[in-house]
């Protein structure tokens, strides 16, 4: 007899909505998407300190709130990286939510985190 999430996974793709790259690891999904909530909870374990520290790090702007969306979206991205070690897929990396009105600024958004995921390989 299958469990619940043998027989959704017959249906549809079993896609992850999380940062916990545990998670990710146990259930196997096809496809990931994140988005900064889940990653400021991933965040807060000890464990991914370093994809901090080098966010922190690698962060550019001119300014304080410059650096910080920077270090942001470099988070994200390193984020998306390591979950594209884990599954087979996609991963999806949201945008900000204030730019959901904002098409330029969304599509500006989307091209630095492209960016992004190129410098990474």
């Amino acid at each position: 007899m299958s469990n619940a999430r043998e027989q959704l996974a017959k249906a549809t793709k079993i896609v992850a909505d999380t940062g916990d790259l545990d998670s990710i690891r146990d259930l196997k999904p096809e496809d990931a998407t994140t988005n900064p909530s889940l990653i400021l909870a991933a965040v807060s374990n000890p464990k991914f300190a370093d994809l901090v520290d080098e966010a922190i790090k690698s962060a550019k702007g001119d300014n304080l709130d410059d650096k910080v969306a920077d270090a942001t979206d470099r988070l994200a991205v390193a984020f998306g990286s390591e979950i594209s070690k884990l599954v087979p897929g996609y991963v999806s990396t949201e945008v900000d939510a204030r730019l959901s009105f904002d098409v330029a600024g969304t599509i500006a958004k989307a091209n630095k985190i492209l960016a992004l995921y190129a410098e990474k390989g």
